[in-house]
């Protein structure tokens, strides 16, 4: 990936350095599907709290290439699964994933003992953002 300017990265990570909603499109024999998500952008990236065995884990098994959308931004990637959420090596960025999902991370829709509660980081490949006029490609 061809990384984005100091000033588009500062973009980034004022939009998208939060618990944001984006939409995350994955594609099954052709048809695309999208969805709204909760993601957290960092480092090129974003990370999204999802389960193992539901649909877009399924397609994105099958073909890793996503797009995602959200405000003002539009752009391709890979999905990649770093497993369950528990686990020792993730424990970075569930930590920081806790914090930033603070507001709901806990109403019982998200079971941390279910090893199918997994990390799905979307590294990002190519997109477009815009800014007060001002056009950042990557």
């Amino acid at each position: 990936m061809k990384e984005f300017s100091q000033e588009a990265e500062q973009v980034m990570i004022e939009r998208f350095g939060k618990d944001t909603i984006i939409s995350l499109a994955t594609t099954e024999n052709a048809t695309p599907y999208v969805r709204y998500v909760n993601a957290y952008y960092e480092n090129g990236a974003f990370y999204i709290i999802t389960h193992a065995l539901s649909n877009k884990m399924k397609h994105i098994k099958d073909n890793p290439v996503v797009a995602v959308a959200g405000e003002w931004f539009t752009a391709h990637g890979n999905g990649i699964s770093l497993g369950y959420f528990g686990k020792k090596e993730n424990c970075e960025i569930a930590d920081k994933l806790k914090k930033v999902f603070a507001e709901w991370i806990d109403n019982g829709h998200t079971d941390f003992n279910d090893e199918n509660t997994i990390i799905l980081r979307v590294e990002l490949t190519d997109g477009l953002l815009l800014s007060h006029g001002t056009r950042y490609e990557f």
